[in-house]
């Protein structure tokens, strides 16, 4: 879309002072049972800035947080962003072996961690030669002195600090669950294009969200970008339904954003007809595709609310919206819900965004036509970090490319197909799993289905259904590909079908594809 943008060409810190100025009495943050105002996370962060400054830290250098969601983790990441540092987001749910690892790669001149985290944190800090800051974010642990002890007297005054529009905010980490992660570089540039994002989208509201997904990942730069709006976050340390449903009701929570699989646990909890769900204005979905059936379920039972979106680390959160209203018919929430075909829909361009659908050389296909999603616009990263190869890899013709497969219908609505790497080829056939797996999921007594591509000597590969089946429910391998095949046809039908408990996921919950291709694939002596 890109209407007529404001210059994104700035420093970014300014709008984090004018935030803590112009809402100092509002309530910025609660977390359990502590709560701070704009004016108190602004003083505190800034002393963290400041303490920082005085021990020699310069803009550039970076800084780790390494904690669960907590109003102390996210005071002392505005301190680090407002000492000109950037912020390495170090997740705590993945292993801390692979954190070590990410920390070793990116390095970190300062690290704030909570005591569960201790052992990995060590083992960094002794690998690097030690750290030229260090706290613990909840008590002293040891030598370490607590995050209050040691700010001690700093000033409480806004630093000054100087940065250039391309200076580099954050460096979230891509979500490899094999191997080393890419570092993806988020400059000044972007937060002040996702901030005005983020106000857009507001409309002029001051929203109360709830922030249970991590906020290592997108809930943390929601949160950052959030500020100008006077919005208080509502933090969890983590994803727990019952909490989440009481926390809605409590707090009067207007906004929030889950993955689908928190979605589909939140359906779940036999006492969601009982909730006052009434505050909610919107309740996001993104990160993975969501079930046709079950997003119904949520119209229904949730609300008129939900709003579904398309982004990715290295162009986060706003490629694609698509806002409560446009879930149903000529866009009135009193009427149907539109049809699955376009419940299917991802959204359409943002304030922010150009969309395109390109070939494998960058050109742009016709509509309706498949091909790679690329984007234009002001919140594409500036690439991989110290990787320019790779950053090279995802710019073709003054396009990002998202390296997921989509088409666009007419009215400019995009549909992503699948991620272009978990294309299933059979037998010289492309297979969008994703198509399977909606198809799957629309079977009586399916609970959860994903597909992957699994090694066959004469196609090459097959598509492989894993499934959860709802309690109670008798479906056998052949029922599935019966009717999957009376559905999608020969090539695309699962030749097999394997019940599981469960699926394995990341520690973001998305469900790991690559866990279940590494199982499959092991004998093969080939990965395609």
């Amino acid at each position: 879309m890109l209407e007529e943008l404001p210059n994104f060409d700035k420093p970014f810190l300014p709008i984090l002072d004018k935030a803590f100025r112009d809402h100092a009495d509002r309530v910025c943050l609660t977390f359990e049972d502590e709560s701070y105002t704009y004016r108190e996370v602004g003083e505190q962060s800034a002393q963290v800035a400041n303490r920082l400054i005085s021990l020699g830290f310069e803009p550039g250098m970076k800084g780790a947080i390494y904690s669960l969601n907590a109003a102390r983790s996210f005071i002392v990441t505005l301190g680090l962003l407002r000492a000109g540092g950037t912020w390495i987001p170090v997740n705590p749910r993945n292993s801390a072996k692979d954190n070590i690892a990410v920390l070793n790669q990116f390095g970190a001149d300062a690290i704030f961690y909570q005591r569960d985290f201790k052992a990995p944190v060590e083992t960094f800090v002794g690998s690097a030669g030690g750290a030229m800051a260090m706290a613990c974010l909840d008590g002293i642990d040891g030598d370490i002195p607590d995050i209050h002890s040691w700010t001690g007297d700093a000033s409480t005054e806004s630093p000054v600090v100087e940065v250039t529009p391309d200076h580099l905010v954050c460096i979230p980490l891509t979500g490899g669950t094999t191997g080393l992660p890419k570092g993806v570089m988020l400059s000044n540039r972007n937060f002040n294009a996702l901030e005005f994002g983020t106000r857009h989208m507001n409309d002029g509201r001051i929203p109360t969200i709830l922030c249970a997904a991590p906020m290592t990942h997108v809930g943390g730069r929601m949160a950052v970008c959030g500020l100008s709006s006077g919005t208080r976050f509502v933090i969890l340390e983590q994803v727990d339904p019952q909490l989440i449903l009481r926390t809605i009701e409590q707090e009067k929570i207007t906004d929030f954003f889950l993955p689908p699989t928190g979605i589909y646990s939140l359906l779940d909890q036999p006492n969601i007809h009982d909730t006052d769900l009434s505050s909610l204005h919107s309740v996001s979905y993104g990160s993975a595709p969501i079930s046709i059936p079950r997003l119904r379920e949520a119209l229904q039972v949730i609300g008129p609310v939900m709003r579904g979106g398309f982004g990715q680390t290295e162009c986060p959160m706003f490629i694609a919206r698509k806002q409560p209203e446009e879930h149903f018919v000529n866009q009135d929430i009193t009427s149907d819900i539109v049809s699955d075909e376009k419940l299917r829909s991802v959204g359409r361009e943002t304030a922010l965004s150009i969309i395109g659908i390109v070939d494998d050389d960058g050109n742009p296909v016709p509509t309706g036509e498949r091909g790679e999603i690329a984007v234009k616009g002001p919140m594409v990263s500036e690439g991989y970090y110290q990787s320019p190869d790779e950053t090279a890899k995802i710019r073709v013709n003054g396009w990002h490319l998202t390296g997921d497969i989509g088409f666009l219908d007419e009215e400019g609505y995009l549909y992503v197909v699948d991620r272009k790497k978990d294309m299933i080829i059979t037998g010289g056939f492309n297979v969008y799993s994703t198509e399977v797996e909606q198809s799957l999921m629309k079977q009586a007594g399916v609970k959860l289905a994903t597909v992957i591509g699994v090694p066959d000597e004469k196609w090459g590969e097959t598509v492989a259904a894993f499934i959860v089946k709802e309690e109670g429910s008798t479906l056998s391998e052949d029922d599935v590909i019966v009717q999957a095949k009376a559905d999608l046809g020969g090539v695309k039908a699962p030749k097999q079908v394997i019940f599981v408990d469960d699926v394995p996921r990341t520690p973001v919950g998305k469900i790991d594809k690559k866990a279940l291709r590494a199982e499959k694939w092991a004998d093969a002596g080939r990965t395609i």
